[in-house]
């Protein structure tokens, strides 16, 4: 049986998402597994597609980095397949498709992931690089804080009787958040 996962990192990645189900559908996908969430959390659609695989399937992906952000996770999931007698297909695959079933794809998955992670390593030293030197010049303002922004509506529905749980809720911030707010506008 071919066993399809899709994700993507963020909410309104939606495009990317349907695009990864319809390739999953059109390689013949029976089951699929789908969820938005980053890969560094928990990511229990995938727990859940390597648990429903069975010896003979194959764990189908659009790319290897919706398995796996490291070569080391990649490798550890592709071992925890294969002894149950799954193999991986990545379909999209520079042109063509990669199989962990051949001693050739297993090779490819291997150094391919180990590059993958390389390349994301560097983007991610760049992008460091480059926010420091803007900070230097002047130009980097960080993110916005998106809760302070809502302290005026904290302190109102504060002070209507809701609670922190309730806030967070309806401005869509953590409860965290919310007492943090309350405890700035506290001390002011």
């Amino acid at each position: 049986m071919l066993i399809g996962y899709a994700r993507t990192s963020q909410l309104h990645q939606r495009a990317g998402l349907e695009g990864q189900i319809e390739d999953l559908k059109a390689a013949g996908c029976e089951r699929l597994f789908v969820e938005q969430v980053s890969a560094l959390s928990q990511r229990a659609e995938l727990e859940a597609a390597l648990g429903y695989c069975r010896d003979g399937d194959v764990l189908v992906v659009k790319r290897m980095c919706r398995l796996a952000r490291s070569t080391v996770e990649l490798l550890n999931i592709v071992a925890k397949l294969e002894a149950k007698g799954v193999g991986v297909r990545v379909l999209d695959f520079g042109g063509g498709e990669l199989d962990t079933k051949s001693a050739t794809g297993r090779l490819l998955i291997t150094v391919l992931a180990a590059v993958s992670e390389a390349e994301r390593t560097m983007m991610l030293e760049r992008q460091r690089i480059g926010i420091a030197k803007a900070k230097q010049e002047g130009r980097y303002k960080g993110r916005a804080p998106t809760a302070r922004r809502k302290a005026s509506q904290v302190a109102e529905l504060h002070q209507s009787g809701l609670g922190a749980t309730e806030i967070a809720a309806r401005l869509g911030i953590s409860r965290a958040s919310v007492y943090r707010v309350l405890a700035e506008r506290a001390v002011a």
